[in-house]
């Protein structure tokens, strides 16, 4: 079972539906007795850093997830905000965040002569810093679909797993251990996304 994390921050149903087209069990929930006996998390989002952190605190899923994931070691992915919300703090709303990622978000931000739009929206290739399974029988530049505001700074390089380029480079998806995430949507990526989506189930 892959427990998909309902924390009133994102389009759940559209990672639930590519899941089961594939022939994967899931459950969209926010009960910790759920997730407790789930053996593997999705943690999705898209919307406020600081908002994200404020749900999970006030449905107390901090503390179940910081077991399965922490001390049982179970394969977790963040999408999107779920994968900001793996680093330890953000700019959006100077806020903490789940820290198991030693790193931090913040703001694009790009001199104006640039002309670059903040958000940063649609389709861009994402190169491998190491080999994956989350990646296992991709080419290295395969194209994602994104929709972010902020990026994701990591203190330590062993654990960026690939990189973007938009005005410069910057990390769209990170790996540590078990714990995963992507800064794009592989729900909406077409079939690269959905081989992401599989080899997540299949080989992390």
């Amino acid at each position: 079972m892959i427990a998909i994390i309902d924390y009133h921050m994102g389009n759940l149903w559209s990672i639930a539906y590519r899941f089961k087209k594939i022939g994967h069990e899931v459950c969209i929930t926010s009960q910790a007795a759920e997730i407790a006996q789930a053996q593997k998390i999705i943690l999705p989002g898209v919307g406020s850093f600081a908002q994200g952190m404020a749900n999970l605190k006030d449905l107390k899923l901090i503390e179940v997830l910081e077991k399965r994931v922490l001390k049982d070691k179970i394969p977790v992915l963040g999408i999107c905000l779920g994968m900001q919300l793996l680093t330890q703090k953000s700019e959006e709303g100077f806020a903490d965040g789940l820290g198991w990622i030693p790193a931090e978000t913040i703001r694009l931000n790009f001199p104006a002569e640039e002309k670059l739009r903040v958000p940063h929206v649609g389709w861009n290739t994402v190169k491998l810093a190491k080999p994956s399974a989350l990646f296992h029988g991709m080419n290295d530049g395969g194209r994602f679909y994104f929709t972010h505001s902020y990026k994701v700074v990591c203190q330590e390089s062993a654990d960026i797993l690939a990189q973007t380029f938009y005005g410069g480079e910057f990390v769209s998806a990170v790996e540590k251990d078990n714990i995963y995430g992507v800064l794009f949507h592989p729900e909406i990526s077409h079939q690269e996304g959905i081989q992401l989506l599989k080899n997540f189930a299949e080989r992390c």
